[in-house]
């Protein structure tokens, strides 16, 4: 056996080995309202700051998102790195103050992949032996390769060696489950009075679209280095309302800031400014469903070639953002994007071909291009999307431009209402599959229903490659045909802003953007 232990960093082991800090309460904007609190039931970044302090999985984040044990104390991954076999640590306990056992990850996991559930994330979970057919229906959750080996002893067993297995385990999708709790008030259970939780923190009270209170949890394994008292996250999804009570004092932390204010933020707040690197892509999805302009690649393409990238990140944002001609971002781990074949064409060749190609497609003066276009409510979203119907004009297409709160938008995309839909993604662990797996067909995510049987067969034949250089080279070809097929519409690569108070320590940027509240603490 490969015995490992990840160890937990010179922060946290600061932190750990410190005299506790003073008390407070943060309160902290996020980005929109939570569509739930259960893990199973949701998908944004706005919900997982609230999940990821109410919850621990057997790995976390510390506070640089560096991976540190969470629940689990240790571990051993066998040699062929397909069984991971997790101790659990002894004080491990839920906010009630029964204890964690490995029959909590059990039943949590089995109930994520169940169809019953109908998880939108679960396929994370996939590398896990017989993980999709049990989502499929077709096996019984008892078939799943997670196994109680004793209340403190779990085994996970996969279907091949996943490099990025460990990392996956600090998202939400891995977190517990109370299964007394859950069994005892139904899909009631993560509601206010009802919720039991194993983080940091325990949620107290929820005002839908007003705000989510949580206090410190005094079962949680680490309590004694948890500076803060209370929590107050409010879901405010127009920046410039944020920022506006930001500069009143009324909240410590936005979460995202508006990027025509970056210039007058770097002059009058320059120290709340937190602006870094992130790994993400913003992206426009295409509606591949049947009855949809957008099913012809032709169209896909030449609404592509229309948009200038550059005149998006530099003079209507602003603030590091980098124009993207790949749907993988750059410096993720060990793969090298493709590019698009027209990145190094001059605007005047891509509008021309452009012309062409909707020409081909049946379109023009006498039969103009008529889409619908959704965004999800922001200034900047509002931006972005005005621009880039001005960017069409040209070419004789007519945009009807829809916006909704984040949580509507999310659900009507994903039932297929638009043409053209605005979507952005964070990932979830530093790997390109990460984010070509959006592209595979049957994946809730893939938003635009995008489904291509030789992408498809790539994407299996790298997660069946255990040699790192020929899986990235895989992924690359499979990356490429979607770009060749213009899958979606890359527009640019993330950078998180945030604004932060000077008066916060424990806050350190990195380049997935998480921050879990318990490393966080004010300056005397």
């Amino acid at each position: 056996m490969l015995k490992t232990r990840t160890l937990m960093g010179s922060m946290a082991l600061a932190l750990s080995c410190a005299t506790p800090l003073h008390a407070d309460t943060l309160r902290l904007a996020i980005l929109g309202e939570p569509a739930s609190l259960d893990p199973h039931k949701i998908s944004g970044v706005w919900e997982n700051d609230v999940v990821g302090d109410l919850f621990e999985g057997l790995v976390t984040e510390a506070a640089d998102g560096s991976r540190i044990p969470g629940v689990a104390e240790s571990w051993e991954i066998s040699d062929d790195g397909t069984v991971y076999t997790f101790t659990l640590r002894d004080d491990a306990k839920w906010s009630d103050g029964e204890p964690v056992t490995a029959d909590d990850f059990v039943f949590a996991f089995q109930r994520i992949l169940s169809p019953a559930t109908a998880a939108n994330y679960a396929y994370l979970l996939y590398p896990i032996k017989n993980a999709e057919a049990v989502y499929a229906g077709e096996a019984d959750t008892s078939t799943l390769g997670v196994q109680a080996i004793d209340a403190s002893t779990l085994q996970i067993t996969l279907e091949r060696s996943t490099p990025y297995f460990l990392d996956q385990l600090s998202h939400y999708t891995a977190y517990p489950l109370p299964r007394h709790t859950v069994e005892a008030h139904g899909n009631e259970w993560s509601r206010p009075g009802n919720m039991v939780s194993n983080g940091a923190f325990q949620l107290k009270d929820w005002q839908s679209q007003t705000r989510i209170t949580a206090t410190r949890n005094p079962n949680f394994h680490d309590a004694d280095q948890v500076a803060l008292d209370e929590i107050v996250y409010f879901p405010i999804e127009e920046r410039n309302t944020a920022l506006n009570r930001f500069r009143a004092g009324e909240i410590d932390i936005a979460r995202e800031f508006p990027t025509q204010q970056y210039d007058w933020l770097m002059d009058n707040l320059p120290e709340a400014v937190q602006v870094a690197p992130y790994l993400g892509i913003y992206y426009y999805v295409f509606n591949a469903r049947d009855g949809h302009a957008t099913t012809d690649p032709r169209v896909r393409e030449a609404l592509s070639l229309a948009v200038r990238r550059e005149v998006i990140t530099d003079q209507i944002l602003g603030t590091g953002e980098v124009p993207a001609y790949s749907f993988v971002p750059p410096n993720v781990s060990h793969y090298e994007a493709p590019t698009a074949s027209f990145a190094e064409l001059s605007q005047d060749e891509r509008l021309e071909r452009a012309r062409e190609l909707l020409q081909e497609a049946g379109y023009g003066p006498d039969n103009p291009l008529e889409l619908m276009l959704r965004y999800n409510t922001s200034e900047d979203h509002r931006k972005v999307a005005i621009a880039i119907a001005a960017m069409w004009k040209p070419l004789g297409v007519e945009v009807e431009l829809y916006n909704s709160e984040v949580a509507v938008h999310y659900a009507d995309i994903r039932q297929g209402d638009f043409d053209v839909a605005r979507a952005g993604w964070i990932g979830d662990y530093n790997d390109a599959q990460n984010f070509l797996s959006l592209l595979e067909s049957n994946v809730s995510n893939n938003y635009g229903a995008y489904s291509s049987p030789e992408f498809d067969a790539l994407m299996s034949e790298a997660a069946n490659t255990q040699d790192l250089d020929k899986r990235a080279d895989i992924m690359a070809e499979a990356e490429t045909l979607a770009l060749e097929n213009s899958a979606t519409l890359p527009i640019y690569y993330y950078v998180s802003r945030n604004l932060v108070s000077p008066d916060i320590s424990g806050w350190e940027t990195n380049i997935e953007d998480i921050h879990r509240s318990r490393w966080v603490h004010f300056d005397d």
